[in-house]
């Protein structure tokens, strides 16, 4: 049986960012070639859509963004679905970071990343020297950042357009007792939770997930699913892999996700995993090896 897609979904974080947070200009060219070649390609990530201009190279385009793992769809930078987290909810679950002192980042639509400032001591102690060995250099990368140069620390919440919450422990005991106390929240307040490491989790607004985000994305493009092929690597790439035609694991994704998918990358997303795979649909323009 051959697959023929007719359009592309990409994770971003251990896809076609490596682990230094860098996407490789073979990458953007392979994907302009795609294009040019009748592919739609599009970015199915939990970064939130004002992340990504920072960690791709100069002239990069796709053909749309599902980003913060389904909260919000853009084609250019127009809105083409978008959801937001309650004022109610967002004031709860800060409550309950701050008793349980971890480390959070409150996304706005259009505006920087928040975390209070009377949060501020905790929250940077969790981004102490040395970083934890089970931490990933991307991640430990992205939260220096962060706390360095992204997050408005604020005296109080404004607005009321939120994408999502990011949390982050150095260590996974704590992270996985914040799970459970999100997990007991759940029980009177309904959203959506999602991982992509061991030491994070992130809050969504419920039943929302990249499976979803890719749905109503394929309605402005007269698409189904069984014509699109998605990549990734980690649990909140699961939805995702599970709802399109043809699914692909990275080479360094754990083995449960690889379980799951059609195919794996031959190469890791250090060794331009993504670029080496594209390049393979287009030199034969269809895969043949669906798995069932």
């Amino acid at each position: 049986m051959t697959f023929k897609p007719k359009a592309i979904f990409l994770d971003m974080d251990g896809t076609i960012l490596n682990h230094y947070n860098q996407v490789s200009i073979h990458t953007k060219e392979m994907i302009d070639t795609l294009r040019k070649n009748g592919i739609y390609v599009f970015i199915a990530t939990g970064r939130s859509f004002d992340e990504i201009e920072g960690v791709v190279p100069e002239g990069f385009q796709v053909d749309g963004f599902v980003t913060s793992n389904g909260m919000a769809g853009y084609v250019g930078k127009d809105v083409v679905f978008e959801h937001s987290l309650s004022s109610e909810l967002v004031q709860t679950i800060i409550e309950k970071a701050r008793k349980n002192k971890v480390y959070y980042e409150l996304f706005p639509y259009g505006e920087s990343r928040i975390t209070l400032k009377q949060d501020q001591l905790f929250v940077e102690h969790e981004i102490r020297e040395p970083k934890p060995e089970s931490v990933g250099i991307n991640e430990w990368l992205s939260r220096k950042q962060a706390i360095q140069e992204e997050i408005n620390w604020t005296e109080k919440i404004e607005g009321n357009r939120f994408s999502k919450f990011y949390f982050f422990a150095r260590t996974k005991e704590h992270i996985n007792q914040w799970k459970k106390e999100l997990d007991l929240l759940k029980q009177d307040i309904d959203f959506t939770t999602s991982v992509s490491t061991e030491h994070n989790v992130e809050l969504m607004v419920a039943n929302v997930n990249k499976a979803t985000g890719i749905k109503e994305m394929l309605k402005r493009f007269d698409l189904t699913e069984h014509e699109i092929m998605a990549i990734g690597d980690s649990d909140n790439d699961i939805p995702m892999l599970r709802f399109v035609g043809y699914s692909v694991a990275m080479k360094n994704a754990p083995d449960k996700i690889k379980e799951i998918a059609d195919d794996i990358t031959e190469f890791t997303c250090d060794e331009d995993g993504v670029y080496h795979y594209l390049k393979s649909i287009l030199n034969t323009g269809t895969l043949t090896n669906i798995v069932g």
